[in-house]
């Protein structure tokens, strides 16, 4: 993995404008198979198919503390509102955090985000043009 590229990447994300699509290449390109991020621990760690892992910080202030119960109609609204205006990352990760989303797996050759509460609530969203597989 490439830890340059990645903390670049990152980083974009933070600083916002940069669309979800030029970011998944980016990781991608980096080596990234899939990243966690943490709510809790205010943590980003991108992980290759070796099991390497980079972690960053999401170093924003001021963020709201998780709430206790999984609402997925805000979180669906919130997903929507990133995919259809842009929405800033820190806008995105404190209305997640309001909507109770503890964390999420980022799965990038999978094509899909699984966000999961406090209580093991999970709601898995399929990257823009993504179809979900059939289960056999």
């Amino acid at each position: 993995m490439n830890t340059d590229l990645i903390t670049a990447a990152a980083n974009a994300t933070l600083a916002g404008g940069t669309p979800f699509p030029q970011i998944v290449a980016q990781f991608i390109g980096a080596g990234v198979e899939f990243y966690h991020v943490d709510y809790l621990a205010l943590r980003k760690t991108f992980y290759n198919d070796g099991g390497a892992a980079v972690t960053t910080a999401i170093p924003y202030e001021n963020l709201p503390a998780v709430a206790a119960d999984f609402d997925a109609h805000a979180l669906r609204a919130n997903i929507l509102d990133s995919q259809q205006n842009n929405q800033h990352y820190r806008d995105f990760s404190s209305r997640a955090m309001q909507a109770g989303v503890q964390g999420y797996f980022a799965f990038l050759r999978g094509q899909r985000v699984t966000y999961f509460g406090r209580q093991g609530d999970q709601h898995i969203e399929w990257f823009p043009g993504a179809k979900p597989q059939a289960v056999l």
